[in-house]
């Protein structure tokens, strides 16, 4: 089991993290969804997909967390001190989480050191489960790190890397992955089909309950309609809707 962060380094991630940002509805009664944006991004990146969720009757909270500062352990801790923080739903609601990128990454770590009560259903969107190859060949040079952070180093597909060793899921978990790529030259250092930061392939994770492949590029899946739809599904009936 991998040791979690010094007490030191994580109260340094405390003093840098970004206050969690409450909406106006603090109703308990309805169903929680957490939302975690991914590396190199805010929460803002996530909007379009918190003003659906809370017209489709969720209470929502959209987290941000200083993707380029800390390693996905540091990181997943901040998280999951933001969460204590939170409202608790009445107990037959649950708290569901919807992730772009590495934000699914921040919930695994976290769930395998932490068990949250009322733990509902988990979307995934563009997630690297298996890493990409993307940080297997551009992870030595400096200048990755610097624009990226230690957490994308953590982010390689060899059997030792970070992600190698989560081990399968054992939560009700959704994935949507897309097919459709705006940079073909990081596009050219991943094989087989991808979205432009991680394949297809690695998208998946033993363990998960469901799988969706769409027509979307990596930076913009959590802002298509079929995505925010499907996403949707997945929170309500625990799988994808297919024709």
């Amino acid at each position: 089991m991998k040791s979690r962060p010094s007490f030191f380094k994580f109260f340094l991630a405390l003093l840098v993290i970004e206050p969690v940002r409450l909406i106006a509805d603090q109703d308990s009664t309805k169903e929680q969804v957490i939302l975690l944006h991914g590396l190199s991004r805010t929460a803002k990146s996530m909007n379009k997909l918190e003003a659906y969720l809370e017209k489709k009757n969720f209470q929502v909270f959209n987290l941000s967390y200083p993707s380029r500062k800390f390693t996905i352990e540091i990181l997943s801790e901040m998280v999951w001190e933001q969460i204590q923080e939170l409202p608790r739903p009445k107990a037959k609601n649950k708290i569901h989480f919807v992730t772009h990128s590495m934000g699914g990454i921040l919930v695994r770590q976290m769930l395998k050191y932490h068990q949250l009560s009322g733990l509902g259903r988990v979307v995934m969107l563009s997630p690297p489960n298996r890493g990409s190859e993307i940080v297997d060949k551009l992870g030595r040079i400096p200048l990755f790190e610097m624009i990226n952070g230690p957490a994308a180093l953590q982010l390689g597909t060899h059997s030792q890397s970070f992600v190698s060793k989560l081990g399968k899921v054992e939560f009700d978990l959704g994935v949507m992955t897309g097919s459709r790529s705006i940079n073909l030259y990081l596009s050219s250092l991943i094989p087989g089909e991808d979205d432009g930061k991680v394949s297809v392939k690695r998208a998946q994770i033993e363990g998960m309950k469901d799988f969706l492949l769409c027509r979307v590029a990596h930076p913009s899946i959590m802002n298509d309609q079929t995505v925010l739809k499907q996403t949707e599904a997945f929170l309500l009936h625990g799988k994808f809707q297919r024709p």
